[in-house]
């Protein structure tokens, strides 16, 4: 696999087996394993409401053969625009039994990002809730491409007594009505059989079960064909890195939306390939986040860096008891050192970071859960996971420990290719490996460092400036809760640093004390030429802090004082 020797397996967890054998079994037969096993089990926590794995899998197979009687063949695209509700767990197997291919729609997307990925994937049902706010924007898509049904969840059905009565009365004004007609199926009447048909026949290596839709290396959302075998590898690469499992006993805190790759590999897959409880929240609001780990008690709990932020800095935090939790993975975005032992502090849990992206389903490096993991690395590659540094200017070329380079992963868990777009794909999977747009290098023990994204790079005076190391940086000042660096236009550099600075509550920083704070951490060259402090930064819609949203802004600025 790798064309040198693989450093990592020298500092290789103990209890990790980097060759171990990986399941070639579709993701329809890890859901039916577990749902063997575990039948009794709790499967499903939803705001109180609590659903066995036996119970999950009749929904399944009631459903699928309900989208088979709306015509689900194998290959089918079927979208999912549902924030986290028993719903995304039961239609996205129910599509897959059917034959389908799951195709993820971030449900706050706006009209027009939404057409464009319904008719990119040539969906041809849509699946959402009875939501004031999510079923229009879907029914405004009917006629879009293939799109021809509709199917409508209710929100009222699957929370607990009373909320779903109080739901009902209080906020039908939230309520969305839909026309009875032969291009909607509510849900009640999509699992209204048997459950008994005919599966398809399911080659795991060669059939997609999900279209992801990322921005890959050029920003442009394609979407990105993860097979049976991709997914279920990468689930099970996952389960065998956290060695300490007990399967059947686990809770997993699902705050992450399913709808996003590390979500549905790290909290749904994983969840249920180990038989665990999936405790499910809608939303992240603090407020409930706190008190459904007292509630449940969870012992799995994986988010992005802004998510452990946001816990550390809740006034009386240390008064809620977070001890049941064991297992936590930080991915998505950079995870700030202090924020890591800030958090550990708080919850005597480790939290590594983890690696990887939509392309590789999506999960390729993760730091070690021993303790061992090295500051600042995003961990040693999986197990069958081998990572190559290779250097931007001649691909061929495979760089030594420490040289910077892009980063290019290669198994189980790597893509097929990107839907329709046989050119991007011939572009990101080169010589077997998968280009990932990444700039970092590998030490000498195969752990690895990510430098930056090569697009977000800052060229200034003929100087390679990487934000994340800005970014690192400024987290060193006691004061400082997040930042984004960027880069602007600079008549004498090219370009120079902007840093977008937040403040801890209560805490004062002026520009000169931080530069002054930075003068032996930073190079000249690497120095922020502008700071701006600002109450809140961007987000994205999973709780990602948005570089791309500043960058944007500051164009806008800039263009209009020109």
């Amino acid at each position: 696999m790798a064309t040198a020797p693989m450093p990592w397996l020298k500092a290789y967890p103990h209890g990790v087996d980097w060759h171990a054998v990986l399941p070639g079994y579709s993701l329809n037969q890890l859901f039916d394993n577990s749902a063997a096993r575990f039948a009794e089990r709790p499967c499903i926590d939803y705001l109180g409401r609590k659903y066995r794995y036996r119970e999950v899998a009749d929904l399944v197979r009631r459903a699928a053969k309900g989208l088979r009687g709306m015509g689900v063949v194998k290959g089918t695209r079927v979208g999912l625009f549902l924030p986290n509700t028993p719903y995304s767990i039961i239609l996205y197997y129910a599509i897959l039994r059917a034959g389908g291919v799951v195709v993820n729609f971030n449900p706050l997307y706006a009209e027009a990002e939404v057409r464009r990925l319904v008719e990119d994937s040539g969906a041809e049902i849509m699946v959402t809730l009875d939501h004031a706010r999510l079923y229009p924007a879907v029914a405004k898509m009917l006629g879009s491409g293939h799109l021809h049904h509709i199917v409508v969840c209710s929100g009222a059905d699957v929370l607990p007594f009373p909320k779903n009565w109080l739901y009902a009365f209080l906020r039908r004004r939230e309520i969305a009505s839909y026309p009875d007609d032969e291009a909607h199926v509510g849900f009640a009447a999509l699992i209204a059989n048997d459950g008994v048909m005919d599966e398809a026949v399911i080659d795991p290596g060669r059939d997609v079960a999900v279209l992801q839709y990322s921005g890959g290396t050029t920003g442009i959302p394609k979407g990105a064909m993860l097979t049976h075998a991709n997914l279920v590898a990468n689930t099970t690469q996952c389960i065998l890195w956290m060695t300490e499992l007990h399967p059947g006993e686990e809770k997993v805190l699902a705050i992450l939306p399913f709808f996003h790759v590390f979500a549905m590999t790290c909290c749904m897959n994983q969840g249920l390939a180990m038989g665990a409880e999936l405790i499910v929240l809608p939303r992240f609001e603090m407020g409930l986040l706190l008190r459904t780990i007292e509630r449940t008690r969870p012992t799995i709990f994986h988010a992005v860096p802004t998510v452990y932020t946001a816990i550390n800095m809740r006034p009386g935090v240390s008064r809620h008891d977070l001890s049941s939790i064991n297992y936590c993975v930080s991915g998505g975005a950079p995870l700030p050192l202090d924020v890591r032992l800030r958090f550990e502090k708080l919850t005597g849990c480790h939290l590594v970071e983890g690696y990887g992206m939509s392309e590789c389903s999506p999960v390729a490096t993760c730091g070690s859960l021993d303790g061992r993991s090295k500051p600042g690395s995003v961990g040693l590659p999986l197990p069958g996971t081998s990572v190559e540094i290779v250097s931007p200017d001649d691909p061929g070329r495979v760089l030594g420990p420490g040289e910077k380079g892009e980063v290019c992963i290669r198994g189980p868990q790597v893509m097929a290719g990107y839907w329709g777009k046989p050119e991007e794909t011939a572009t990101a999977l080169r010589d077997g490996r998968l280009h990932s747009g990444d700039m970092g290098y590998m030490d000498e023990d195969g752990w690895l460092f990510l430098v930056d994204r090569i697009k977000d790079m800052i060229l200034c005076s003929g100087y390679n400036v990487y934000p994340r190391i800005v970014e690192e940086a400024i987290h060193l000042h006691p004061f400082v809760a997040e930042c984004i660096v960027i880069g602007i236009p600079d008549a004498y550099r090219g370009q120079s640093v902007k840093a977008f600075v937040t403040l801890l509550p209560g805490k004062k920083l002026s520009d000169r004390d931080l530069l002054n704070f930075l003068e032996d951490k930073l190079s000249h060259i690497e120095m922020p030429k502008e700071i701006e402090f600002r109450d809140n930064l961007p987000r994205t819609t999973i709780g990602k802090l948005s570089k791309k949203t500043l960058i944007e802004e500051d164009q806008a600025r800039r263009a209009a004082v020109h």
